[in-house]
């Protein structure tokens, strides 16, 4: 009697779980949302500081929140982070000019006035962003979040993706400021993986941002596809060179041809091709 050995083939790296940047990805912006919620922040903080005895014009505000991103800036630009609560330290350092102490009744309140603006100024759900994550669910991918926040932390975007009725689609959630690292370091990226329970080759990272979060995935050993679209930015913002927005674009050492997405899409709704595509070749390559 003669037997056939039959060998199974398995997809090289099947995806397991899809992650998304946030900021022009999942959230989209209008033009001159950012001054605006500058403007708000420090309306809100100058009134907050008074309230609890301590006077600052908004004025003195404005001063002290550009000497706090100055310092944060320092920070982010070696791929760390600071928490919320050291970014209310710090506003408040250089809003008393470092002669008072923090008193910890006060943090609060402060904290309240400024992640508020999120909510007096906000950005708004890209439109093709349900379609895409239901679709996501209904294939039975593990869906994450891994974003670079600013000054708005991820106790408030977890809250503002609450109220927009999508929190429940993401399966992890992962913010800088509440893991002490920003991309493109690689460590983030792992961070996620092990929290969706899936390996590097298994995540395919959505984004606008071709260092952190093109760049960044594909050094983390995760897929990548790139977001590449003008819709949902603010244009106002991108146009001013000292903006954290115009900022957070620039390359730094890397060139422009060192960075190679696995799909390069212009909306959204593209991905689901994308993300199908992508697992097609896995299969090609695994025969």
């Amino acid at each position: 009697m003669s037997f056939t050995v039959v060998t199974l083939k398995t997809p090289k790296s099947i995806i397991k779980a899809v992650t998304f940047d946030i900021w022009e990805t999942l959230l989209f912006e209008r033009d001159g949302a950012n001054s605006q919620r500058m403007a708000v922040r420090c309306r809100n903080l100058a009134q907050t500081f008074n309230r609890l005895g301590l006077e600052v014009s908004v004025g003195q505000m404005e001063v002290a929140l550009d000497e706090t991103i100055s310092s944060l800036m320092r920070v982010w630009d070696r791929n760390k982070d600071v928490t919320h609560l050291d970014q209310i330290r710090l506003i408040f350092k250089f809003a008393s000019g470092g002669k008072l102490v923090l008193k910890e009744k006060w943090i609060k309140e402060l904290s309240m006035a400024y992640t508020s603006p999120i909510f007096e100024v906000p950005p708004y759900l890209n439109p093709d962003a349900l379609e895409v994550l239901r679709w996501l669910k209904s294939e039975n991918k593990l869906i994450g979040i891994i974003c670079n926040t600013g000054l708005t932390p991820g106790t408030e975007l977890r809250r503002f993706l609450s109220n927009d009725g999508v929190a429940e689609c993401f399966d992890l959630t992962v913010f800088s400021d509440e893991e002490c690292i920003r991309k493109p370091d690689r460590r983030i990226f792992l961070l996620a993986a092990r929290g969706l329970d899936a390996k590097p080759n298994e995540v395919v990272h959505v984004g606008d941002n071709l260092k952190s979060d093109v760049w960044g995935a594909r050094n983390a050993g995760f897929r990548a596809i790139y977001l590449s679209s003008d819709a949902g930015r603010d244009k106002i913002a991108e146009s001013d060179p000292t903006s954290l927005v115009s900022l957070s674009r620039n390359l730094g050492n890397l060139r422009l041809e060192q960075i190679t997405p696995d799909k390069t899409v212009t909306s959204l709704t593209m991905v689901k091709k994308a993300i199908m595509a992508l697992e097609k070749s896995s299969n090609n390559c695994s025969n």
